[in-house]
Protein backbone atom coordinates (compact mmCIF):
# COMPACT_ATOMS: atom_id res chain seq x y z
CA UNK A 1 0.00 0.00 0.00
CA UNK A 2 2.93 2.35 0.65
CA UNK A 3 3.05 5.17 -1.92
CA UNK A 4 0.16 3.62 -3.86
CA UNK A 5 -2.60 5.96 -5.06
CA UNK A 6 -5.85 4.51 -3.80
CA UNK A 7 -9.43 5.69 -4.31
CA UNK A 8 -11.86 4.72 -1.54
CA UNK A 9 -15.40 4.56 -2.93
CA UNK A 10 -18.09 5.16 -0.31
CA UNK A 11 -17.62 6.81 3.07
CA UNK A 12 -19.65 4.46 5.22
CA UNK A 13 -18.17 2.45 8.08
CA UNK A 14 -15.90 0.29 5.92
CA UNK A 15 -14.80 3.27 3.80
CA UNK A 16 -13.81 5.30 6.85
CA UNK A 17 -11.94 2.32 8.30
CA UNK A 18 -10.16 1.76 4.96
CA UNK A 19 -8.97 5.37 4.86
CA UNK A 20 -7.56 5.03 8.39
CA UNK A 21 -5.66 1.89 7.41
CA UNK A 22 -4.36 3.42 4.16
CA UNK A 23 -3.14 6.45 6.07
CA UNK A 24 -1.16 4.26 8.46
CA UNK A 25 0.27 2.31 5.53
CA UNK A 26 1.53 5.40 3.72
CA UNK A 27 -0.80 5.47 0.71
CA UNK A 28 -1.90 8.54 -1.23
CA UNK A 29 -5.63 8.62 -0.57
CA UNK A 30 -8.54 9.77 -2.70
CA UNK A 31 -12.18 9.33 -1.65
CA UNK A 32 -15.51 9.48 -3.46
CA UNK A 33 -19.06 9.49 -2.15
CA UNK A 34 -22.25 10.06 -4.11
CA UNK A 35 -23.65 12.30 -1.36
CA UNK A 36 -22.84 15.97 -0.85
CA UNK A 37 -20.05 17.24 1.40
CA UNK A 38 -22.67 18.63 3.80
CA UNK A 39 -24.35 15.24 4.23
CA UNK A 40 -20.97 13.59 4.90
CA UNK A 41 -19.93 15.99 7.67
CA UNK A 42 -19.94 13.21 10.30
CA UNK A 43 -17.55 11.09 8.23
CA UNK A 44 -15.28 14.09 7.59
CA UNK A 45 -15.13 14.83 11.30
CA UNK A 46 -14.03 11.26 12.01
CA UNK A 47 -11.30 11.53 9.34
CA UNK A 48 -10.09 14.93 10.49
CA UNK A 49 -6.32 15.22 10.30
CA UNK A 50 -5.88 12.61 7.54
CA UNK A 51 -4.70 13.91 4.16
CA UNK A 52 -7.43 12.90 1.68
CA UNK A 53 -8.49 14.35 -1.68
CA UNK A 54 -12.29 14.19 -1.56
CA UNK A 55 -14.79 14.06 -4.43
CA UNK A 56 -18.38 14.52 -3.29
CA UNK A 57 -21.28 13.96 -5.67
CA UNK A 58 -18.89 14.45 -8.58
CA UNK A 59 -17.12 12.13 -11.00
CA UNK A 60 -14.65 14.85 -11.93
CA UNK A 61 -11.52 12.96 -10.96
CA UNK A 62 -8.66 11.73 -13.13
CA UNK A 63 -8.46 7.94 -13.13
CA UNK A 64 -4.87 8.08 -14.45
CA UNK A 65 -3.89 9.16 -10.93
CA UNK A 66 -5.31 5.99 -9.37
CA UNK A 67 -3.53 2.65 -8.95
CA UNK A 68 -6.60 0.86 -7.62
CA UNK A 69 -9.89 1.40 -5.83
CA UNK A 70 -11.36 -0.02 -2.62
CA UNK A 71 -15.17 -0.04 -2.81
CA UNK A 72 -17.69 -0.20 -0.02
CA UNK A 73 -19.52 -3.53 -0.15
CA UNK A 74 -23.04 -2.32 -1.01
CA UNK A 75 -22.11 -0.16 -4.03
CA UNK A 76 -23.33 -1.81 -7.22
CA UNK A 77 -20.96 -2.28 -10.14
CA UNK A 78 -23.42 -0.62 -12.54
CA UNK A 79 -23.31 2.73 -10.71
CA UNK A 80 -21.66 5.60 -12.66
CA UNK A 81 -18.56 5.71 -10.44
CA UNK A 82 -17.99 1.97 -10.80
CA UNK A 83 -18.50 2.12 -14.56
CA UNK A 84 -15.97 4.94 -14.82
CA UNK A 85 -13.40 2.88 -12.94
CA UNK A 86 -14.15 -0.29 -14.91
CA UNK A 87 -13.89 1.56 -18.24
CA UNK A 88 -10.53 2.95 -17.10
CA UNK A 89 -9.29 -0.58 -16.23
CA UNK A 90 -8.77 0.34 -12.59
CA UNK A 91 -8.40 -2.68 -10.32
CA UNK A 92 -11.37 -2.66 -7.92
CA UNK A 93 -11.18 -4.60 -4.65
CA UNK A 94 -13.20 -4.66 -1.45
CA UNK A 95 -12.05 -4.19 2.12
CA UNK A 96 -12.01 -7.98 2.65
CA UNK A 97 -9.49 -8.47 -0.17
CA UNK A 98 -7.46 -5.51 1.08
CA UNK A 99 -7.44 -7.00 4.57
CA UNK A 100 -6.24 -10.36 3.31
CA UNK A 101 -3.36 -8.68 1.47
CA UNK A 102 -2.35 -6.78 4.63
CA UNK A 103 -1.61 -9.64 7.05
CA UNK A 104 -0.23 -13.18 7.20
CA UNK A 105 -2.62 -14.10 10.04
CA UNK A 106 -5.16 -16.90 9.59
CA UNK A 107 -8.69 -16.11 8.47
CA UNK A 108 -11.83 -17.98 9.48
CA UNK A 109 -14.56 -16.76 7.15
CA UNK A 110 -18.30 -17.36 7.38
CA UNK A 111 -20.96 -16.71 4.77
CA UNK A 112 -24.41 -18.00 3.84
CA UNK A 113 -27.84 -16.50 3.33
CA UNK A 114 -28.69 -16.85 7.02
CA UNK A 115 -26.84 -17.65 10.23
CA UNK A 116 -23.66 -15.70 9.43
CA UNK A 117 -23.71 -13.34 12.40
CA UNK A 118 -24.64 -15.97 14.98
CA UNK A 119 -22.00 -18.40 13.69
CA UNK A 120 -19.30 -15.75 13.41
CA UNK A 121 -19.98 -14.39 16.89
CA UNK A 122 -20.05 -17.86 18.48
CA UNK A 123 -16.77 -18.89 16.83
CA UNK A 124 -15.18 -15.69 18.10
CA UNK A 125 -16.36 -16.46 21.64
CA UNK A 126 -15.04 -20.03 21.49
CA UNK A 127 -11.63 -18.87 20.27
CA UNK A 128 -11.37 -16.21 22.98
CA UNK A 129 -12.35 -18.72 25.68
CA UNK A 130 -9.58 -21.03 24.45
CA UNK A 131 -7.04 -18.28 25.22
CA UNK A 132 -6.21 -17.84 21.55
CA UNK A 133 -6.27 -14.34 20.06
CA UNK A 134 -8.84 -13.26 17.47
CA UNK A 135 -10.65 -10.24 16.04
CA UNK A 136 -14.27 -10.64 14.91
CA UNK A 137 -14.73 -8.50 11.81
CA UNK A 138 -16.27 -8.16 8.34
CA UNK A 139 -19.92 -7.20 8.67
CA UNK A 140 -19.11 -7.05 12.40
CA UNK A 141 -16.52 -4.63 13.75
CA UNK A 142 -14.56 -1.81 12.14
CA UNK A 143 -14.09 -3.36 8.70
CA UNK A 144 -11.92 -6.23 7.56
CA UNK A 145 -9.15 -4.06 6.10
CA UNK A 146 -8.58 -1.94 9.21
CA UNK A 147 -8.97 -4.88 11.60
CA UNK A 148 -6.45 -6.89 9.57
CA UNK A 149 -4.00 -4.00 9.69
CA UNK A 150 -4.22 -3.62 13.49
CA UNK A 151 -4.20 -7.37 14.20
CA UNK A 152 -1.29 -8.67 16.24
CA UNK A 153 1.00 -11.49 15.19
CA UNK A 154 -0.84 -14.86 15.22
CA UNK A 155 -4.19 -13.17 15.93
CA UNK A 156 -6.94 -14.85 13.90
CA UNK A 157 -9.42 -12.85 11.85
CA UNK A 158 -12.96 -14.27 12.20
CA UNK A 159 -14.89 -12.70 9.33
CA UNK A 160 -18.59 -12.47 8.60
CA UNK A 161 -18.48 -12.16 4.81
CA UNK A 162 -21.42 -10.91 2.76
CA UNK A 163 -21.97 -11.66 -0.92
CA UNK A 164 -21.23 -7.98 -1.60
CA UNK A 165 -17.81 -8.25 0.05
CA UNK A 166 -16.97 -11.57 -1.55
CA UNK A 167 -17.88 -10.31 -5.04
CA UNK A 168 -14.84 -8.00 -4.84
CA UNK A 169 -12.31 -10.65 -3.79
CA UNK A 170 -9.71 -12.28 -6.05
CA UNK A 171 -7.01 -13.89 -3.91
CA UNK A 172 -8.85 -14.17 -0.56
CA UNK A 173 -8.04 -17.55 0.98
CA UNK A 174 -9.17 -18.34 4.54
CA UNK A 175 -7.82 -21.29 6.50
CA UNK A 176 -11.39 -22.28 7.43
CA UNK A 177 -14.47 -21.21 5.47
CA UNK A 178 -18.13 -21.88 6.24
CA UNK A 179 -21.22 -21.67 4.02
CA UNK A 180 -24.17 -22.04 6.37
CA UNK A 181 -26.95 -22.28 3.75
CA UNK A 182 -28.04 -20.78 0.43
CA UNK A 183 -31.44 -19.42 -0.62
CA UNK A 184 -32.21 -16.59 -3.09
CA UNK A 185 -31.38 -13.12 -1.76
CA UNK A 186 -30.09 -9.73 -2.94
CA UNK A 187 -31.34 -10.37 -6.47
CA UNK A 188 -31.69 -6.62 -6.98
CA UNK A 189 -27.89 -6.49 -6.61
CA UNK A 190 -26.68 -9.75 -8.15
CA UNK A 191 -29.44 -9.97 -10.82
CA UNK A 192 -29.54 -13.79 -10.90
CA UNK A 193 -29.51 -16.56 -8.29
CA UNK A 194 -26.47 -18.09 -9.97
CA UNK A 195 -24.50 -14.84 -9.64
CA UNK A 196 -25.43 -14.66 -5.97
CA UNK A 197 -24.44 -18.26 -5.23
CA UNK A 198 -21.14 -17.92 -7.10
CA UNK A 199 -20.34 -14.78 -5.12
CA UNK A 200 -20.92 -16.75 -1.92
CA UNK A 201 -18.62 -19.55 -3.09
CA UNK A 202 -15.78 -17.07 -3.64
CA UNK A 203 -15.19 -17.57 0.09
CA UNK A 204 -13.67 -20.98 -0.72
CA UNK A 205 -12.62 -21.07 -4.38
CA UNK A 206 -8.96 -20.21 -3.61
CA UNK A 207 -8.64 -22.69 -0.76
CA UNK A 208 -6.41 -25.74 -1.27
CA UNK A 209 -5.67 -29.02 0.51
CA UNK A 210 -4.11 -27.15 3.43
CA UNK A 211 -7.47 -25.48 4.15
CA UNK A 212 -11.00 -26.53 5.14
CA UNK A 213 -14.49 -25.67 3.96
CA UNK A 214 -17.45 -26.46 6.24
CA UNK A 215 -20.74 -27.02 4.40
CA UNK A 216 -24.36 -27.80 5.22
CA UNK A 217 -24.99 -31.37 4.04
CA UNK A 218 -28.75 -30.80 3.89
CA UNK A 219 -28.53 -27.82 1.52
CA UNK A 220 -29.07 -29.01 -2.05
CA UNK A 221 -28.14 -25.66 -3.57
CA UNK A 222 -24.67 -25.89 -2.03
CA UNK A 223 -24.18 -29.30 -3.63
CA UNK A 224 -24.70 -27.76 -7.08
CA UNK A 225 -21.48 -25.73 -6.74
CA UNK A 226 -19.06 -28.28 -5.29
CA UNK A 227 -17.09 -28.40 -8.55
CA UNK A 228 -15.77 -24.91 -7.67
CA UNK A 229 -13.90 -26.27 -4.64
CA UNK A 230 -10.40 -27.78 -4.38
CA UNK A 231 -10.09 -28.07 -0.62
CA UNK A 232 -10.98 -30.37 2.28
CA UNK A 233 -14.73 -30.45 2.94
CA UNK A 234 -16.30 -31.08 6.33
CA UNK A 235 -20.08 -31.44 6.34
CA UNK A 236 -22.49 -30.73 9.18
CA UNK A 237 -26.01 -32.11 9.48
CA UNK A 238 -28.82 -31.75 12.01
CA UNK A 239 -30.84 -34.48 10.29
CA UNK A 240 -28.61 -37.53 9.75
CA UNK A 241 -25.51 -39.33 10.96
CA UNK A 242 -22.57 -38.69 8.64
CA UNK A 243 -19.68 -41.04 7.91
CA UNK A 244 -17.36 -38.03 8.10
CA UNK A 245 -18.35 -34.70 9.65
CA UNK A 246 -20.30 -33.28 12.59
CA UNK A 247 -23.85 -34.37 13.37
CA UNK A 248 -26.41 -35.23 16.05
CA UNK A 249 -26.64 -38.79 17.38
CA UNK A 250 -28.71 -39.78 20.43
CA UNK A 251 -29.23 -36.07 21.13
CA UNK A 252 -25.44 -35.53 21.30
CA UNK A 253 -23.29 -33.41 18.98
CA UNK A 254 -20.71 -35.81 17.58
CA UNK A 255 -17.52 -34.74 15.77
CA UNK A 256 -16.21 -37.49 13.51
CA UNK A 257 -13.49 -36.24 11.17
CA UNK A 258 -9.81 -36.85 10.41
CA UNK A 259 -9.63 -40.02 12.51
CA UNK A 260 -11.04 -38.26 15.57
CA UNK A 261 -14.45 -39.13 17.01
CA UNK A 262 -15.65 -37.27 20.08
CA UNK A 263 -18.85 -36.14 21.76
CA UNK A 264 -18.93 -32.37 22.21
CA UNK A 265 -22.17 -31.76 24.09
CA UNK A 266 -25.86 -32.52 24.58
CA UNK A 267 -28.21 -30.66 22.24
CA UNK A 268 -30.48 -29.78 25.18
CA UNK A 269 -27.68 -27.65 26.64
CA UNK A 270 -27.87 -25.18 23.73
CA UNK A 271 -29.57 -21.98 24.90
CA UNK A 272 -30.45 -20.45 21.50
CA UNK A 273 -33.63 -21.94 20.03
CA UNK A 274 -34.56 -23.40 16.64
CA UNK A 275 -33.21 -25.92 14.18
CA UNK A 276 -31.36 -23.15 12.32
CA UNK A 277 -29.44 -22.30 15.49
CA UNK A 278 -28.56 -25.97 16.00
CA UNK A 279 -27.02 -25.84 12.51
CA UNK A 280 -25.13 -22.66 13.42
CA UNK A 281 -23.77 -24.41 16.52
CA UNK A 282 -22.71 -27.47 14.50
CA UNK A 283 -20.79 -25.30 12.02
CA UNK A 284 -19.17 -23.34 14.85
CA UNK A 285 -18.12 -26.51 16.69
CA UNK A 286 -16.61 -27.91 13.49
CA UNK A 287 -14.56 -24.75 12.93
CA UNK A 288 -13.36 -24.78 16.54
CA UNK A 289 -12.23 -28.41 16.29
CA UNK A 290 -10.30 -27.67 13.09
CA UNK A 291 -8.57 -24.85 14.98
CA UNK A 292 -7.45 -27.35 17.62
CA UNK A 293 -9.75 -26.18 20.41
CA UNK A 294 -10.68 -28.66 23.15
CA UNK A 295 -14.25 -30.03 23.21
CA UNK A 296 -14.79 -28.93 26.82
CA UNK A 297 -14.03 -25.31 25.95
CA UNK A 298 -16.43 -25.51 23.02
CA UNK A 299 -19.19 -27.01 25.19
CA UNK A 300 -18.87 -24.42 27.97
CA UNK A 301 -18.93 -21.54 25.46
CA UNK A 302 -21.97 -22.84 23.57
CA UNK A 303 -23.86 -23.45 26.83
CA UNK A 304 -23.31 -19.85 27.86
CA UNK A 305 -24.01 -18.28 24.46
CA UNK A 306 -27.24 -16.25 24.47
CA UNK A 307 -27.31 -15.40 20.77
CA UNK A 308 -26.87 -12.06 19.02
CA UNK A 309 -28.94 -8.91 19.15
CA UNK A 310 -31.70 -8.64 16.52
CA UNK A 311 -31.60 -12.37 15.70
CA UNK A 312 -34.65 -14.03 17.28
CA UNK A 313 -33.82 -11.93 20.34
CA UNK A 314 -36.18 -12.29 23.27
CA UNK A 315 -37.25 -8.75 24.26
CA UNK A 316 -39.72 -9.13 27.14
CA UNK A 317 -43.09 -10.45 28.23
CA UNK A 318 -45.98 -8.07 28.93
CA UNK A 319 -49.34 -9.35 30.22
CA UNK A 320 -48.51 -12.86 29.10
CA UNK A 321 -47.44 -11.84 25.58
CA UNK A 322 -43.84 -12.59 24.53
CA UNK A 323 -42.01 -10.21 22.19
CA UNK A 324 -39.14 -11.26 19.90
CA UNK A 325 -36.91 -9.02 17.79
CA UNK A 326 -35.74 -10.70 14.58
CA UNK A 327 -34.90 -7.53 12.67
CA UNK A 328 -31.96 -9.39 11.14
CA UNK A 329 -34.52 -11.48 9.27
CA UNK A 330 -33.85 -9.55 6.07
CA UNK A 331 -35.00 -12.21 3.61
CA UNK A 332 -37.90 -14.68 3.42
CA UNK A 333 -35.83 -17.73 4.38
CA UNK A 334 -34.56 -16.07 7.56
CA UNK A 335 -38.10 -15.17 8.57
CA UNK A 336 -39.32 -18.69 7.82
CA UNK A 337 -36.76 -19.96 10.33
CA UNK A 338 -37.93 -17.38 12.87
CA UNK A 339 -41.60 -18.38 12.50
CA UNK A 340 -40.61 -22.02 12.96
CA UNK A 341 -38.47 -21.13 15.97
CA UNK A 342 -41.12 -19.49 18.20
CA UNK A 343 -44.36 -20.77 19.68
CA UNK A 344 -47.79 -20.03 18.25
CA UNK A 345 -50.06 -18.14 18.07
CA UNK A 346 -47.91 -15.46 16.41
CA UNK A 347 -48.65 -11.86 15.54
CA UNK A 348 -46.07 -11.21 12.86
CA UNK A 349 -44.71 -7.79 11.85
CA UNK A 350 -43.09 -7.89 8.40
CA UNK A 351 -42.22 -5.81 5.35
CA UNK A 352 -39.51 -3.39 4.28
CA UNK A 353 -37.24 -2.76 1.29
CA UNK A 354 -37.88 -4.73 -1.90
CA UNK A 355 -34.88 -6.89 -2.90
CA UNK A 356 -36.93 -8.60 -5.64
CA UNK A 357 -37.68 -11.51 -3.31
CA UNK A 358 -40.68 -13.80 -3.64
CA UNK A 359 -42.82 -14.51 -0.58
CA UNK A 360 -44.69 -17.72 -1.44
CA UNK A 361 -42.60 -19.99 0.80
CA UNK A 362 -42.71 -17.37 3.56
CA UNK A 363 -46.52 -17.28 3.58
CA UNK A 364 -46.74 -21.06 3.20
CA UNK A 365 -44.59 -21.44 6.34
CA UNK A 366 -47.27 -19.70 8.42
CA UNK A 367 -49.11 -23.04 8.59
CA UNK A 368 -51.48 -22.48 11.52
CA UNK A 369 -48.92 -20.58 13.62
CA UNK A 370 -49.52 -16.98 12.46
CA UNK A 371 -52.85 -15.52 13.54
CA UNK A 372 -52.29 -11.94 12.33
CA UNK A 373 -49.92 -10.27 9.86
CA UNK A 374 -48.97 -6.60 10.26
CA UNK A 375 -47.24 -5.14 7.20
CA UNK A 376 -45.21 -1.97 6.67
CA UNK A 377 -42.63 -0.65 4.21
CA UNK A 378 -42.15 -0.79 0.47
CA UNK A 379 -43.12 -4.47 0.17
CA UNK A 380 -46.34 -4.42 2.17
CA UNK A 381 -48.65 -4.56 -0.85
CA UNK A 382 -46.55 -7.29 -2.48
CA UNK A 383 -46.62 -9.45 0.67
CA UNK A 384 -50.34 -8.79 1.18
CA UNK A 385 -51.11 -9.91 -2.38
CA UNK A 386 -49.11 -13.10 -1.85
CA UNK A 387 -50.81 -13.81 1.48
CA UNK A 388 -54.27 -13.37 -0.02
CA UNK A 389 -53.32 -15.76 -2.82
CA UNK A 390 -52.75 -18.44 -0.19
CA UNK A 391 -55.98 -17.65 1.64
CA UNK A 392 -54.43 -15.75 4.57
CA UNK A 393 -56.72 -12.77 5.17
CA UNK A 394 -56.03 -11.44 8.69
CA UNK A 395 -53.76 -8.66 7.41
CA UNK A 396 -53.22 -5.14 8.73
CA UNK A 397 -51.37 -2.34 6.92
CA UNK A 398 -49.46 0.33 8.88
CA UNK A 399 -47.13 3.21 8.06
CA UNK A 400 -44.39 2.82 10.65
CA UNK A 401 -43.06 0.75 13.54
CA UNK A 402 -44.91 2.74 16.17
CA UNK A 403 -48.24 1.90 14.54
CA UNK A 404 -47.19 -1.73 14.09
CA UNK A 405 -46.26 -2.31 17.73
CA UNK A 406 -49.27 -0.39 19.05
CA UNK A 407 -51.57 -2.51 16.87
CA UNK A 408 -49.77 -5.72 17.95
CA UNK A 409 -50.55 -4.90 21.57
CA UNK A 410 -54.21 -4.34 20.74
CA UNK A 411 -54.48 -7.61 18.79
CA UNK A 412 -52.57 -9.77 21.26
CA UNK A 413 -53.92 -11.99 24.00
CA UNK A 414 -52.20 -13.82 26.83
CA UNK A 415 -50.13 -16.68 25.42
CA UNK A 416 -49.46 -14.95 22.10
CA UNK A 417 -46.04 -14.20 20.61
CA UNK A 418 -45.38 -10.90 18.83
CA UNK A 419 -42.55 -11.40 16.35
CA UNK A 420 -40.77 -8.77 14.29
CA UNK A 421 -39.25 -10.70 11.39
CA UNK A 422 -39.53 -8.49 8.30
CA UNK A 423 -38.35 -10.89 5.53
CA UNK A 424 -36.99 -7.71 3.94
CA UNK A 425 -34.10 -5.29 4.29
CA UNK A 426 -34.54 -2.13 6.34
CA UNK A 427 -33.43 0.39 3.72
CA UNK A 428 -35.86 3.15 2.89
CA UNK A 429 -37.24 3.27 6.44
CA UNK A 430 -34.03 2.72 8.42
CA UNK A 431 -30.28 2.95 7.68
CA UNK A 432 -29.83 -0.68 8.79
CA UNK A 433 -31.53 -3.59 10.54
CA UNK A 434 -29.94 -2.66 13.88
CA UNK A 435 -31.74 0.69 14.01
CA UNK A 436 -34.99 -1.03 12.99
CA UNK A 437 -34.62 -3.61 15.76
CA UNK A 438 -33.84 -0.98 18.37
CA UNK A 439 -36.89 1.03 17.30
CA UNK A 440 -39.03 -2.09 17.72
CA UNK A 441 -37.64 -2.77 21.19
CA UNK A 442 -38.16 0.83 22.28
CA UNK A 443 -41.79 0.72 21.04
CA UNK A 444 -42.35 -2.61 22.82
CA UNK A 445 -41.04 -1.17 26.08
CA UNK A 446 -43.06 2.05 25.73
CA UNK A 447 -46.40 0.35 25.10
CA UNK A 448 -45.65 -2.43 27.53
CA UNK A 449 -45.09 0.01 30.36
CA UNK A 450 -47.77 2.56 29.38
CA UNK A 451 -50.52 0.77 27.44
CA UNK A 452 -53.85 0.03 29.06
CA UNK A 453 -54.31 -2.85 26.63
Amino acid sequence: MKNKRVLVVGLGMSGIASIKALNELGATIYAYDAQSKEKMSKALEELKGIDVMYYFDSLDFDTSNIDYAIKSPGIKFETPVMQKLINSNIKIIGDLEAGFLTTDNKFVAITGTNGKTTTTTLIGEIIKNSNKKCIVTGNIGSGAFYDSYISEKDEMLVVEASSFQLASTYTFKPFVSIITNLTPDHLDWHKTEDNYYRAKFKIAVNQDKNDYCILNYEDNTIKNYLDLLHTNILYFSSERILENGIYVENNQIVYNYNDEKSIIMNVDDIFIVGKHNLENVLASCAAAKLLGIESNTIMETVKGFKGVEHRLEYVNTYKGVKFYNDSKGTNPDASIKAVKGVKKPIILIAGGYDKDSEYDEFIDAFDDKVKALILLGQTKEKIKECALKYGFKNIYMVENMDEAVNLAYKLSEEGDTVLLSPACASWGMYPNYEVRGKDFKERVKFYGENSNN
